[in-house]
């Protein structure tokens, strides 16, 4: 059962949880929820109808796996050796989260996952590849994406210039019904478009064609992850008592707690589902982040001593079998000890992610109950979109990007520090190329942060984070301390057509999300990397100790004296 994959250990907040499992039998909130009845929410019904989808559409995609299976054949008979998915938010984070779990089968295409307009990840892309041996995978509900239509006009120029190249035949669309994509893959004789149904947000989408197409083209076994997904979901229907419903349970646990100011919900997994956190950052934080409230999704945090962590988590621990375990294992372990509430969900094997996909959609709409948000739209993401236009028509009017105050790399860090209290966090928002050397720089920070100075930290590449956790930092509480690090950019690549090149869009990303923290009033500070990237931020991790230490004594002991409270900075 899977009621026996689910576990508690909250201590006296447990009560806090049955007390919310009781209000959720006398409102019948698991029978609405699955209704599709908008006043769970709000009185209204805008956005949230029309976006429930997501409840059945494992079913639905059951009946498409012949489809699906004959569609990669007929890519792997046509000798692609590698496909290309450009997408942003909802959909890539899905896929992304399969490539690295799975990887791809044997026989079948290398997938990457391109969700950046930065020009080093758009040249690792492009240089790793054989463009006449490449399908381009082009997802994105609303089908016009700044960031998918640009790299569109890069990889199709490349396509079209490469020797043996077969043209629209390369390109296949994800996308909502009668959507700009739509038309484009018809102009330019796509491969195929698969229209996914509409009623289902970004954030929503991993059991639609969304994951499903990238999933199949790894080579996965796709009635089993579907069979997956609806195993859950008959778990959490509302024929399942309350106290056996991993969805209920799990959503009263978050939305109860944040509510009761352990906002941090911190996701440690095992090792080889590492993956899964960056998922679940963007589907709490896009869900709740709002009306100035909202859950704050910690992933791919550095582990620390008990005594590091506040009154302000809620840990969750997702446990593969058969994984090295031992680490994350005495990690949990002495979390319970110390008194920290624990909630574990065990997966069998990697397909079990299917379950926890729904499982955490479901629980972040009972969430979003308790919250009184609407869990479904996302009214800061467009804001974020709308200012990176403006500042494009400011580069195509004045030939440059606006000018922004210079932060120096000793003072960066220092003066957001200074104002660290319990309940906040650092997000660290990296305008960068991904790599293995910024990973360990940035995971060396986030240590350095959470030790010396008690403070839970997040981080995110740019512009990806702007269609996940963005939402968070702009709608949610205004607890954050916003550091941004963006890299040089140099040398930098055009975008076909267009007057701005993926470096000028990038930073116009980036100063347009500043200019929007600074608008709601965030703590935020911009840092240009220089050129040594990483070395700088290693050098920020580095930082002397006195001020920390200091303030790391200071913040404890009002942890110890003055819980419940804050002093306003």
């Amino acid at each position: 059962m899977l009621a026996t994959r689910i576990s508690a250990n909250l201590g006296s907040l447990q009560a806090v949880v049955e007390s919310a499992l009781n209000e959720m039998a006398s409102t019948r909130v698991v029978a609405r929820l699955w209704a599709k009845d908008h006043t769970l929410w709000k009185p209204g019904p805008a956005e949230i109808e029309n976006r429930l989808g997501w409840l059945r559409v494992a079913e639905q995609m059951r009946e498409q796996v012949g489809t699906l299976r004959a569609f990669v054949q007929s890519v792997r008979h046509a000798g692609f050796r590698h496909v290309v998915l450009l997408g942003m938010g909802g959909s890539s984070l899905g896929p992304e989260v399969l490539r690295c779990t799975f990887g791809s089968a044997r026989g079948y295409p290398r997938l990457w996952v391109l969700d950046s307009t930065v020009p080093g990840a758009v040249r690792e892309v492009t240089q790793s590849i054989h463009p006449a041996r490449t399908l381009f995978i082009l997802a994105s509900k609303s089908g016009g994406t700044i960031e998918v239509l640009s790299l569109f006009s890069h990889f199709g120029r490349l396509v079209a210039r490469a020797r043996g190249n077969t043209g629209g035949a390369q390109f296949i669309a994800i996308t909502d019904p009668d959507t700009g994509l739509v038309s484009l893959a018809r102009e330019r004789r796509f491969r195929a478009t698969f229209l996914n149904p509409p009623d289902i947000g970004g954030r929503y989408s991993v059991l639609s064609y969304f994951g499903l197409v990238p999933a199949a083209l790894l080579g996965l076994d796709l009635k089993t992850l579907i069979d997956r997904g609806i195993e859950m979901a008959e778990a959490c229907r509302p024929t399942v008592l309350l106290e056996n419903n991993p969805g209920a349970c799990l959503g009263a646990a978050m939305g109860m707690l944040g509510r009761a100011g352990r906002d941090k919900v911190t996701v440690i997994t095992s090792p080889k589902v590492t993956s899964f956190g960056v998922w679940v950052e963007q589907l709490l934080a896009e869900s709740t982040g709002k009306e100035g409230r909202g859950l704050i999704p910690i992933a791919g945090e550095p582990m620390g001593a008990p005594s590091v962590y506040g009154k302000d988590r809620l840990f969750v621990y997702l446990r593969l079998d058969g994984d090295a375990n031992a680490k994350g294992d005495r990690h949990v372990k002495a979390l319970e000890r110390a008194g920290q509430p624990v909630i574990g969900l065990r997966l069998r094997d990697r397909y079990d992610l299917a379950a926890q996909f729904f499982l955490w959609e479901f629980a972040t709409a009972v969430a979003g109950y308790f919250l009184s948000i609407n869990p479904f739209d996302q009214p800061n993401v467009q804001e974020s979109k709308e200012n990176t236009n403006r500042i494009l028509e400011e580069v195509r009017a004045q030939g440059r990007l606006p000018r922004e105050q210079s932060t120096s790399r000793d003072s960066a860090l220092a003066g957001l520090i200074a104002k660290a209290a319990p309940g906040r966090y650092l997000a660290i928002l990296a305008y960068m190329k991904p790599s293995r050397q910024a990973d360990a720089a940035i995971m060396a920070l986030r240590q350095s942060v959470l030790v010396r100075h008690y403070l839970p930290t997040t981080a995110g590449y740019g512009p990806r984070y702007l269609h996940s956790t963005g939402q968070l930092h702009k709608g949610g509480p205004n607890t954050g301390l916003f550091l941004q690090l963006i890299e040089r950019m140099i040398p930098d690549m055009k975008v076909p057509g267009a007057p701005y090149t993926f470096g000028t869009l990038a930073q116009a990303q980036a100063v347009g999300d500043l200019q929007s923290l600074q608008r709601h009033e965030r703590s935020v500070v911009g840092l240009r990397l220089g050129r040594q990237p990483v070395s700088t931020i290693r050098a920020l991790a580095r930082a002397p100790r006195e001020r920390g230490s200091t303030q790391r004594r200071r913040s404890h002991g009002k942890r110890k004296t003055r819980t419940g409270t804050r002093r306003a900075r």
